[in-house]
């Protein structure tokens, strides 16, 4: 008996120490940072691949054939319209002056005598000392004479011009680039010794699709589109990432789609006073092509692609995590534009999406920084007005 009762004790008392064990407490809600989801008119910006060139290209080409004597600036300089580039052989340019020179004295000569002539005779012939026929000849040799110094003028003056293109000088003010002939070489009319740029302004180039041209054809065809004061303004994105300090216009439209491409030309000028920008460059153009008014903004971290759509965490008064589908467009910057799915105010999460769950609980924090609007040369005053 004692025995039974000393084997009940042994499994008695496991029994009522696992009664007495308390169950684990549950994990406390996740920390996550949200953001409030914004309201506000906001430009809607495009991109495109743009090329740079020169406002103004000038090909130094020379008026004459001859042998080069002199290039008379250094490679790459800014130049001054009227400035001396090159200098070729003049001598036999002044000797066919010199021989133009002494044909027009010659001829000038020779109108002299007939001038002499015509006014012997004609009161000799009043007074039929000689021929009507005489008189008549000494007109027609006056004319000739005539004639001949007019021509005898303008080969000395084209002869002037031709000694005046051997110093081959610069007709607008630009960049000149490097010469293509060397000293010595005989150059011609199809010589192109080098290109004279004007970069400041600096001519960007660029293709809006047909959808982007029909879009804004409205605005891009109304009379006064054409100028530097009614086009767009233009932010110019360079290749190592920075953004060109000065805001550039569209000026020029092309008068017909590209029926190999499907778009259209646009011209575009910056300023370019330190003359950083070159010809030949590539640079992304951007401008605001419309004002989305009152867009919902939210960073792009909170917006998460499943399936081909889009979704974002909503945390609610309740503290509780609801996943909701949104419909996306623009992307603005760092922030999405969401058309549908939201409300203004709402708290989006953007750190600690990939740890929850719809319906669980979170602990949310404000993040540390706002959602940061955008600002640039392609805002919402540099749309112009249709």
């Amino acid at each position: 008996m004692n025995m039974r009762l000393a084997l009940l004790l042994v499994v008695a008392v496991p029994v009522a120490a696992a009664c007495t064990t308390k169950a684990a407490p549950p994990p406390p809600p996740p920390d996550v940072l949200v953001t409030p989801v914004v309201q506000k008119d906001v430009p809607i910006v495009s991109e495109w691949i743009g090329t740079l060139d020169g406002s103004v290209n000038a090909d130094i080409r020379p008026q004459v054939e001859g042998y080069l004597m002199r290039q008379l600036y250094k490679d790459g300089q800014f130049v001054r319209r009227g400035d001396r580039l090159f200098e070729i052989d003049p001598r036999q340019f002044r000797a066919a002056l010199a021989q133009a020179q002494g044909t027009l004295g010659r001829a000038e000569a020779e109108l002299a005598r007939a001038a002499k002539d015509v006014e012997r005779f004609t009161p000799l012939a009043a007074q039929r000392a000689v021929s009507q026929q005489e008189l008549d000849n000494a007109v027609a040799a006056e004319r000739d004479a005539t004639a001949a110094v007019a021509a005898a003028r303008a080969a000395v003056d084209q002869a002037a011009l031709n000694l005046g293109w051997t110093a081959m000088t610069s007709p607008i003010d630009g960049i000149v680039g490097i010469a293509t002939v060397q000293v010595g070489a005989l150059v011609n009319a199809q010589t192109v010794m080098t290109t004279v740029s004007t970069v400041d302004p600096i001519r960007v180039t660029y293709n809006i699709s047909e959808h982007e041209y029909l879009r804004d054809a409205a605005l891009i065809n109304r009379p006064d589109y054409a100028t530097t004061v009614r086009g767009p303004a233009l932010e110019l994105a360079l290749e190592d990432g920075t953004v060109f300090p000065h805001a550039g216009q569209a000026a020029r439209v092309d008068r017909q789609v590209d029926v190999s491409t499907g778009t259209i030309t646009i011209r575009g000028f910056f300023p370019n006073p330190q003359n950083i920008l070159r010809p030949g460059q590539y640079a992304r153009v951007r401008a605001a092509t419309e004002i989305k008014r009152g867009a919902l903004l939210v960073p792009q971290r909170a917006v998460s692609e499943l399936q081909g759509g889009y979704r974002v965490a909503v945390v609610g008064a309740d503290g509780k995590v609801e996943i909701r589908a949104v419909l996306a467009s623009e992307r603005v910057g760092d922030l999405w534009v969401i058309d549908k799915g939201l409300r203004p105010g709402e708290n989006v999460i953007v750190v600690g999406l990939q740890f929850v769950q719809a319906g669980m609980a979170v602990n949310a924090k404000a993040a540390p920084a706002p959602i940061p609007i955008p600002t640039s040369v392609a805002s919402a005053d540099a749309v112009p007005a249709s």
